[in-house]
């Protein structure tokens, strides 16, 4: 017999680790943008991934209002850097509670770089970062999820395969599980989609 938790008994603060230790692996956005005042601002959110192709667009979501949010709809600008095992330490440390206004960048010693279509700069190790600019933010009780239309893909030479395209081995993906832990790159295994039965 399975254990059933049902969120309208337990409280979303009883649920909410419920939810997150079920829905695994989550991609990590390390969100970087720009207060209206110039200053930098970078946070990790594992409620991320991609909403639409055609046009392209990426979501996350932030669970409360917090600077990334504020920043957001101050500037209309943001940028998704992929978090990678190497920076493991530093995107955990990212999500203290920083006093508002506080420059991550310059707090962790993380280097930054600009960035080619939007103010917010990118974090120079990431590997891939995706440049965006705000498409809208639709509140979902207590969370916010917020969508962005992509202006460019930044990605670094040394992780493109022979395709072009990023390689998921040499970008070494961080990922979010349920409580403490965290997901590092898993094997992976080719599969052809089937084409139309019948």
């Amino acid at each position: 017999m399975r254990t059933v938790f049902d969120p309208a008994e337990m409280g979303p603060g009883n649920f909410y680790p419920v939810l997150t230790a079920s829905v695994v692996p989550r991609p990590i956005a390390w969100v970087s943008t720009v207060s209206a005042d110039g200053v930098p601002n970078l946070a990790p959110y594992s409620f991320f991934t991609v909403s639409s192709a055609n046009p392209p667009v990426v979501q996350f979501t932030s669970v409360t209002r917090k600077d990334s949010l504020r920043n957001i709809e101050a500037t209309g600008e943001f940028v998704v850097n992929l978090a990678t095992e190497s920076m493991i330490d530093q995107v955990n440390t990212s999500s203290a509670p920083y006093e508002p206004g506080a420059d991550e960048f310059a707090a962790l010693g993380i280097a930054a770089e600009p960035s080619e279509r939007v103010r917010p700069p990118r974090v120079a190790d990431s590997p891939v970062a995706v440049e965006c600019r705000l498409r809208q933010v639709i509140e979902v009780g207590d969370s916010f999820v917020v969508m962005g239309d992509v202006l460019a893909v930044a990605v670094r030479p040394d992780v493109l395969a022979d395709d072009g395209l990023p390689a998921f081995a040499a970008i070494a993906p961080l990922s979010r599980l349920g409580r403490d832990e965290w997901g590092l790159t898993p094997p992976v295994r080719r599969i052809t989609r089937p084409g139309r039965p019948g």
